[in-house]
């Protein structure tokens, strides 16, 4: 991407991290997101990312691609929630749910580039007391580091001042084959690590209860393309593919995989490593028109979400069996989620 103006009238900042097998990134503080992802196979130099090359279209965009969603990530039914007696409203920015946050939220604001090395860039920002509806002021980080063994880790830190939502995540969208390949991810193999998922109403918005995978289409702990299965469930087909959380096996947080995507052409693997207890699969349902690199448009289906976080709605459901959405003061929020790339 160039450097063009952000909506503040400053150039967006870019950081680009090189290992020493010639695999690189590229970040930006613009939404502490990850623009590029450039993988070094034999024959090519293989752009994996989804993404934008002006500051123009990423502005457009609403596709969330690469950024670091928050402060809360994915859906929060109605706009509100209750803690400890008191109903708080939150902005809502699709339909009357709020979304990644709201708007803007930290999607599409200014991070601080707080430090820097050869491997590593470390982004900051500070959300303040009553943004988007939220209460308490919350300083939080993301930290990306390159490895030498094509690791890519990001590492989230938040502390508050009140009891507040926090769900940080990021909202890559990959295509294996090459971003732009013109390639759709449908014959991409997944397997996931969860025996069950979270069904959604016409909104999106959790029933309320997980599901076993085993008999539906949402079973992915074997091997299989994305296509085999799209579309089978009515659980799917409001959402024109899969928009779910997947609720991850307990031996995850202990440092299991929890998913592991493959190219068509067998030429890349990747790993997904994570100590939260959900992950979202999102299947680019809904990325057609979404501007892409050069001046293309990507196509639905074109890339693939795998977004590690707390269960949607987890705010309206403090019964889930799972550490507390609510970030106290005496508390600090930190999770790492890793991306481990195998090269042929």
């Amino acid at each position: 991407m160039t450097q063009q103006a952000f909506g503040d009238g400053r150039p967006a900042q870019l950081v680009e991290l090189t290992n020493r097998h010639g695999m690189s990134i590229v970040l930006m503080d613009v939404g502490a997101t990850w623009l590029s992802c450039r993988l070094p196979l034999a024959q090519e130099s293989r752009e994996v990312l989804l993404g934008v090359d002006t500051m123009a279209d990423f502005a457009v965009q609403g596709a969330f691609m690469g950024a670091s969603v928050g402060r809360y990530a994915n859906r929060i039914a109605n706009a509100r929630y209750c803690y400890q007696g008191e109903e708080i409203q939150v902005v809502a920015s699709q339909g009357d749910n709020c979304l990644h946050g709201g708007a803007p939220g930290w999607s599409h604001r200014r991070w601080t580039l707080d430090s820097q090395g050869d491997n590593f860039a470390c982004f900051t920002i500070e959300s303040q007391d009553g943004e988007q509806g939220f209460p308490g002021h919350v300083s939080a980080s993301v930290r990306y580091e390159l490895g030498d063994d094509n690791q890519v880790s990001i590492t989230y830190q938040a502390t508050t001042d009140k009891p507040t939502p926090v769900n940080l995540t990021n909202h890559a969208y990959f295509n294996l084959m090459g971003a732009e390949s013109g390639c759709d991810v449908l014959g991409h193999r997944l397997s996931i690590a969860a025996s069950e998922y979270l069904p959604i109403d016409d909104s999106a918005i959790p029933l309320g209860q997980l599901a076993p995978v085993q008999g539906s289409g949402f079973d992915f702990q074997q091997a299989k393309t994305l296509g085999q299965d799209l579309l089978k469930d009515e659980q799917q087909q409001a959402s024109q593919g899969y928009d779910h959380s997947y609720w991850l096996n307990d031996a995850c947080r202990g440092g299991q995989c929890a998913a592991t995507l493959v190219s068509d052409d067998e030429q890349v693997v990747m790993q997904v490593f994570t100590a939260k207890p959900a992950l979202q699969l999102y299947s680019g349902n809904w990325l057609q028109g979404t501007p892409g690199r050069n001046g293309s448009e990507y196509r639905s289906y074109q890339g693939v979400a795998l977004e590690t976080q707390f269960l949607p709605d987890s705010p309206n459901h403090p019964e889930w069996a799972q550490q507390s959405c609510i970030l106290l003061p005496e508390q600090e929020y930190k999770f790492t989620t890793v991306y481990q790339f195998q090269l042929a």
